[in-house]
């Protein structure tokens, strides 16, 4: 019970100052469970940051499964992954409720302006020791290049990720040279599924599109949107403005950027059809870290699979460093933001034990204030 309490508390916290995106968000799990409290190894969270990136679904919540699952089993697996995502759900719960209310949303941007700068820094400041922990060899370090260009130049992640994998995987096979079947390990949903429209926005629709696109979906949030756009504004049962302001939403609230399907659902069939389309995007997401989490002890004791385990890892590794390089390039714009980045690197990387919680306010508050200039 003591350790569920503690889970809970950590991932509430986490779910409250999560902002910044799935990088973000495990730069921050990276600190508490590996630096502070040191449930996980480096090189277990290595492991799980690489396996989350081998199956469907939010990132970030994925590993917060995989955290609580370690730390308190299934129980723990379920309370860490609600109780990062209940915060954010809430949030934007509420953003739904003053959205329909009132047509606009509140005025945050101030605040939202200092928040981005500072969290590159956080992310820099956790990529920084596992980017030496998983950089064993040179076969790696070129291969966590080749990644980080190819995914700088707009290359899927899913391809970049396995074809990493498979890579170090073959060279592994061929240095063993026994001849011994070689099975490779693919993501479960890697097969299409077809899109078909929608009649109408009953709660029962509302739950099979958001529970397909939680079990296909790779990459970011963005990659949500571009799903959302076909699936309902497409069809008709949500507008394009209706769905630009539930991106901004996802960018202004803490937690998971899946939680704007929340937003979404209260748009189409209000508070009902939050709550069902909240559930059905997030179920995957358990099922899968259930299914998977055995899997990577097994291929961590396997000499052939740990290879292919090691090159995943260094290829996630180079696409969180790609994600704040194009984050970077969004949010540090003028002088302001260039200061905001610098002092918030400055303190992440020289007081490692200050809370990332305080630079994200930090940086919120150093937005706010400079813009007031």
């Amino acid at each position: 019970m003591r350790d569920l309490k503690e889970i809970a508390k950590l991932f509430l916290k986490l779910g409250i100052i999560g902002f910044g995106g799935p990088a973000a968000h495990i730069a921050m799990m990276q600190d508490e469970v590996v630096v502070k409290r040191k449930w996980l190894s480096e090189q277990e969270f290595l492991d799980m940051i690489g396996a989350t990136n081998l199956i469907p679904g939010p990132n970030s919540t994925e590993m917060a499964i995989h955290i609580g699952h370690e730390r308190g089993g299934w129980r723990g697996l379920i309370v860490a992954g609600l109780c990062f995502i209940l915060p954010a759900v809430l949030i934007t719960g509420i953003f739904a409720w003053l959205y329909k209310l009132y047509g606009q949303l509140p005025e945050v941007q101030p605040f939202v302006y200092g928040i981005k700068p500072a969290i590159i820094a956080i992310i820099l400041g956790a990529i920084f020791p596992l980017a030496k922990k998983s950089l064993k060899s040179l076969q790696l370090i070129i291969l966590g290049i080749l990644v980080l260009i190819g995914a700088l130049f707009g290359i899927s992640e899913i391809y970049l990720m396995f074809g990493a994998g498979i890579v170090a995987l073959t060279l592994a096979y061929a240095q063993q040279g026994n001849s011994s079947k070689l099975s490779i390990f693919f993501p479960i949903s890697l097969a299409s599924i077809q899109t078909t429209a929608i009649v109408s926005a009953t709660n029962t629709s509302l739950f099979w599109i958001f529970l397909k696109i939680g079990a296909v979906l790779y990459g970011s949030g963005y990659v949500l949107f571009a799903f959302l756009d076909t699936e309902l504004v497409v069809t008709g049962l949500l507008s394009r403005r209706e769905l630009i302001d539930a991106i901004a939403v996802g960018q202004l609230t803490p937690g998971p950027v899946f939680s704007s399907v929340t937003f979404v659902g209260y748009q189409i069939n209000g508070l009902a059809g939050a709550v069902v389309s909240t559930i059905a995007i997030f179920i995957p997401s358990f099922l899968f870290v259930a299914l998977l989490n055995p899997m990577v002890k097994m291929m961590r004791n396997s000499k052939i699979f740990s290879a292919f385990l090691d090159a995943v890892n260094v290829a996630s590794v180079a696409l969180i460093v790609a994600v704040s390089f194009e984050m970077g390039k969004d949010a540090i714009t003028d002088w302001r933001t260039i200061l905001i980045a610098v002092i918030s690197v400055a303190i992440a990387f020289g007081y490692r034990k200050v809370n990332s919680a305080f630079v994200v306010i930090g940086g919120s508050l150093m937005g706010y204030l400079l813009t007031m200039l």
